[in-house]
């Protein structure tokens, strides 16, 4: 099923122009556990229902962003770029550029530049 996203920054685009980096979790805290970490990295709650996910622009702007959707009908609520969402000082967890194949929130393996 194929449905349309909206980019904070370039606006309405098809899905598959964009790379899904997975359901928001919050990062453990400064020192976890190996169980805390564990569950960080390899449990998710993957409701049926509303859910807040990393989304990276990747055939537009290469940035990253926040968007609440319906899993059971696709159904985008919302979407907002990091910043908006937690703060100025955010950005796209290395977790969600891994998930994406990079490793530096970019969603591309080596990062930005070169």
């Amino acid at each position: 099923m194929s449905y349309v996203l909206t980019c904070p920054h370039c606006g309405p685009r098809e899905v598959t122009d964009f790379a899904f980096g997975g359901e928001l979790n919050p990062r453990p805290k400064e020192a976890p556990s190996l169980r805390e970490l564990g569950e960080y990295n390899y449990f998710r709650k993957n409701v049926a229902g509303l859910q807040q996910e990393w989304w990276l622009h990747r055939s537009g702007c290469g940035e990253w962003f926040i968007a609440e959707r319906d899993t059971r009908t696709n159904e985008v609520r919302w979407t907002a770029p990091p910043s908006e969402v937690f703060g100025e000082k955010a950005s796209a967890p290395d977790t969600a550029g891994a998930a994406a194949g990079g490793g530096d929130g970019t969603g591309v393996a080596g990062g930005r530049g070169a």
